[in-house]
């Protein structure tokens, strides 16, 4: 993946991750924090491309990644519908 896409994908996450949270709890001041925290990340895009190579921070990445899958399912599961 090029390093701009592998930024701007980043920028997005992080951005999506804060706006839904904001949206879960319905907060002013966590939507101001959520958008914050998206322009804080698009700001530092250039200083992550830098470093989406380096070995030690892809290893990283795939444990951040496995961390976020594993707290989805979690959560998927404690609000799965249940059936009678």
């Amino acid at each position: 993946m090029p390093e701009k896409d592998a930024t701007e994908q980043f920028s997005r996450m992080l951005k999506s991750f804060g706006d839904a949270i904001s949206e879960i709890f319905d907060d002013p001041e966590l939507k101001k924090k959520a958008k914050e925290l998206g322009e804080a990340a698009k700001s530092s895009a250039k200083t992550f491309a830098s470093r989406f190579e380096d070995d030690d921070v892809k290893k990283k990445f795939r444990e951040a990644g496995k961390a976020a899958e594993d707290f989805g399912k979690g959560v998927q599961e404690r609000f799965k519908e249940k059936k009678p």
